[in-house]
């Protein structure tokens, strides 16, 4: 009898339901689509999580897009934070996608190969390389607007781009 894998010619995804929690990390070698809750970190090709999904630890993945919440790091070669999301964590990746409405707290690093340095750190135990760009931000959940600028003065190497919503930018400037 053909696994259900066989009819399309492409892996059935493992699905975690809205009625399950999973305490402990979750590894597969394909696609995972959540739509429960995961307390622990995930590792997988492919990662969808549902408007409805909570992740309470890392995500790596090459593949990841989040329509529900998630507390931790992600670290995926492509990551999309669709309108629903939110997310409060650092994000290490290679593109980077946040649709407007998404809730986004935390570090954004462009990184060459965010995955496999997210698995060699995992084997080592030491922190992976610090990379050469940096983003910071917050977005809104209530849809405000987002801001960037980047500066480099003459004198550094670094490229920074810091992103901000309007009432972090009002808080700066009074705190000078």
């Amino acid at each position: 009898m053909p696994s259900a894998s066989s009819y399309s010619g492409k892996a059935v995804p493992s699905i975690i339901g809205e009625d399950l929690t999973i305490v402990g990390n979750v590894t597969s070698k394909g696609e995972i689509q959540v739509d429960g809750e995961i307390q622990g970190d995930v590792h997988c090709v492919s990662l969808l999580l549902g408007e409805k999904s909570r992740v309470i630890g890392g995500v790596v993945a090459d593949d990841v897009v989040v329509r529900g919440s998630v507390s931790g790091s992600i670290s995926g070669m492509r990551v999309t934070l669709q309108a629903q999301s939110h997310v409060e964590g650092d994000i290490y990746h290679q593109s980077l996608s946040i649709e407007q409405g998404a809730y986004f707290e935390g570090k954004s690093r462009r990184v060459e190969d965010p995955v496999k340095e997210a698995r060699q750190s995992r084997e080592t135990g030491k922190p992976a390389a610090e990379p050469a760009k940096t983003a910071t931000g917050f977005g809104s959940a209530f849809g405000a607007n987002t801001t960037s600028s980047a500066s480099t003065p003459a004198d550094s190497d670094d490229d920074a781009l810091t992103l901000s919503d309007d009432a972090s930018d009002e808080k700066a400037k009074a705190a000078e």
